[in-house]
């Protein structure tokens, strides 16, 4: 349980201001939101950070090309990423913003002391910039060495005088506080990502640029007014001149960081060169770095220039925030990428927000109102419900650390177990046989437990779906607070008595999509950009009878080596297998694997499969299935894709 002088500092990563917010930021936020809004329920002193990145020379072309100043530009998108924020309620205590007069003191601060520290010298740099993710690679890295490997637009060669940061003399540092850590990356394979990445040797980082204007110059003291900072240097240190590092140090004691939330493909400046920095000002390093996945739209990332970008609050407009909140959290499994769909929205909204939730509520009030005028009363479920009250309570109390550990998936997933037993329970004591039978108590008590389950589920689920949270709360008489968290989620008091509200369906069912087309945020044709050879080679030779798809496609199936760690066969069924197995993460996946006809459960046991690990979860026969095995099969019969030799569980095919 949470301890109530703790603190708790959540943050996003500082959105880029290129653009107007997506679907991709809005999850991000969310997830965010989710941390917070907990944490402040749970007692804890909590503090949330958002903000925008607004230097660099992509702001700076971005500005020319439209006829604006820099600031200008800035100040425009920026107010794009508020508003949308404020729009959808986020919680936020702080939204920082890179051109704030205390955050550029900051950062000087930081320069001046890493300096002092004999860490930053001056040198020439020549290398392969990418403007698109204002990051140098070395030759090695580029694709056809020219284009970016990470968005596959194409370098220029750039060679100027630098100021560089000895990130080389952090790597022992970095692969110590990783090895003594195991949850300071999460998920935990992205940790292992990172760590190949240091063991393969770092090279010092160029930390200032004098080819644009547009960031923040450095210390009067240094005397050096061409040079401006790294855009990276000046984004990452927002985490901490927010808190007044630099200036007045006001809430430098929430530092360190309990989750600093980010998107995979900042992974590196997070994982690797954030926590170098902050060895280098002697700062303590963050408790958590959460890297998410990806959005995509059909299996394609999103992007303007494809013009399948997902704008969120014309979703949320449509089917309700709360429930967009819901999707974007139960979905996908964190690290995982998702592919957004009206379909996928919607079957969620009617099968667990409607089937699930909304309809025990209308049940709830239903029996009330029929059998007993409105009135719940719970003083009596322990006599006859305590075996179900039992089940709920060991659900809830695997909850918090599934939260903190980011696995939200699976925090919905075992909070939804309480709605099953209360479906259940009605499905099976049948309350309007009992009032038949005359058993008014047993009857009243059904309905008590009913309602406390209902309270206690909306406790937990209110940093989810806040709003619907609180409609359910007050229809059952109570307020979602740190004294309910504790007596109702935490502890197993149950509701006093009390008179139920009627409220309208939570979920109404939705037949249609609500949406004819979700459109682009910005149809605005881009310039266009040169773009790497091989793709369009590979576009211009189709193969007859073959579906083709580009790399960037195939990249986005995540293939593991796995290892069967339990195999059983699922009753009743001819064909199916249920295997429990090791793909590298903290607790082993469930897959239901259609091979019973050619693989018993014994022969499966303390082998190596491939996985297909990034599917959507599904059921088969009422089993969760998180994964797909690969297997070949012809006129002979079907065997499995294995290793060739045994390999680590969770090592990457591709």
């Amino acid at each position: 349980m949470s301890n109530s002088c703790e603190k708790a500092y959540i943050t996003t990563p500082i959105y880029y201001v290129n653009d107007i917010a997506h679907i991709g930021h809005a999850y991000t936020t969310i997830i965010a939101d989710t941390l917070a809004r907990y944490s402040r329920m749970a007692g804890l002193e909590t503090f949330f950070l958002t903000g925008t990145d607004e230097h660099g020379q992509k702001i700076e072309e971005a500005a020319k090309s439209r006829g604006k100043t820099s600031q200008a530009y800035a100040d425009e998108i920026s107010a794009t990423f508020k508003n949308l924020w404020d729009d959808f309620d986020i919680s936020y205590d702080k939204f920082i913003r890179t051109t704030d007069a205390e955050h550029i003191k900051g950062v000087q601060k930081a320069f001046s002391t890493m300096h002092s520290n004999g860490d930053i010298y001056k040198d020439t740099y020549k290398g392969h910039y990418c403007i698109s993710c204002e990051t140098f690679f070395p030759l090695i890295q580029l694709v056809d060495e020219e284009f970016c490997p990470e968005c596959g637009k194409s370098t220029s060669i750039v060679e100027e005088e630098s100021y560089f940061f000895k990130l080389s003399k952090y790597e022992d540092r970095l692969l110590e506080w990783y090895a003594q850590n195991d949850d300071c990356i999460l998920p935990r394979s992205k940790k292992n990502e990172v760590i190949r990445f240091v063991e393969g040797g770092l090279q010092d980082l160029s930390i200032t640029r004098t080819s644009f204007d547009w960031g923040v110059k450095l210390p009067e003291d240094m005397n050096d007014p061409k040079h401006v900072m790294y855009v990276w240097l000046d984004a990452l240190m927002n985490y901490v001149t927010a808190l007044g590092y630099g200036t007045d140090d006001a809430n430098m004691d929430y530092w360190p960081a309990r989750v600093q939330l980010i998107g995979k493909d900042i992974l590196r400046f997070h994982a690797i060169y954030w926590p170098a920095f902050l060895m280098s000002l002697d700062l303590p390093l963050p408790k958590h770095i959460a890297a998410h996945g990806w959005w995509t739209r059909d299996g394609e990332k999103m992007s303007k220039s494809k013009g399948n970008v997902v704008n969120p609050k014309e979703v949320a407009d449509a089917y309700g925030l709360d429930s967009f909140r819901y999707f974007m959290l139960r979905e996908v499994p964190f690290g995982g990428d998702g592919d957004f769909s009206q379909k996928a929205l919607i079957d969620r909204i009617n099968s667990d927000l409607g089937n699930d939730l909304g309809n025990l509520m209308n049940r709830l009030i239903g029996m009330s109102g029929k059998y007993f005028e409105g009135k719940v009363d719970s003083s009596l479920v322990e006599k006859y419900y305590q075996v179900e009250l039992d089940e709920v309570h060991a659900s809830l109390a695997k909850l918090e650390p599934l939260l903190y550990e980011m696995q939200l998936h699976r925090y919905l997933e075992e909070l939804w177990r309480p709605l099953t037993v209360a479906n259940r329970a009605i499905d099976k004591y049948q309350p309007w046989t009992l009032i038949k039978e005359g058993k008014e108590e047993e009857a009243m008590a059904l309905n008590g437990l009913i309602a406390a389950i209902l309270a206690k589920v909306s406790v937990m689920l209110y940093p989810v779906m806040p709003e619907i949270c609180t409609k359910i709360s007050t229809a059952l008489g109570f307020s979602i607070n740190h004294d309910t968290w504790t007596k109702l989620a935490m502890g197993t008091a149950l509701l006093e008595t009390f008179t139920l509200e009627k409220i309208d369906p939570l979920f109404p069912r939705i037949e249609e999509p609500l949406l004819a087309q979700i459109d682009p945020v910005d149809k605005k044709e881009e310039p266009k950009k040169k773009e790497n050879p091989k793709k369009k080679e590979n576009q211009s030779k189709p193969t007859e009878g073959i579906a083709l798809i580009g790399i960037d496609q195939f990249f986005q199936t995540s293939l593991k080596v796995g290892t069967v760690v339990q195999a059983d066969e699922v009753p009743k069924s001819k064909k199916l297998l249920l295997l429990q197995v090791d793909v590298g993460e903290e607790t082993p996946r469930q897959i239901v694997a259609g091979i019973k006809e050619w693989y018993s459960a014994e022969d499966m046991l303390d082998t190596q499969v491939c996985v297909v690990a990034n599917l959507n979860p599904a059921k088969l026969m009422g089993h969760l299935s998180e994964g797909m095995l690969l297997a070949a099969k012809d006129k002979d019969g079907l065997c499995m894709i294995r290793p060739e030799k045994p390999k680590t569980s969770g090592t990457p095919i591709g």
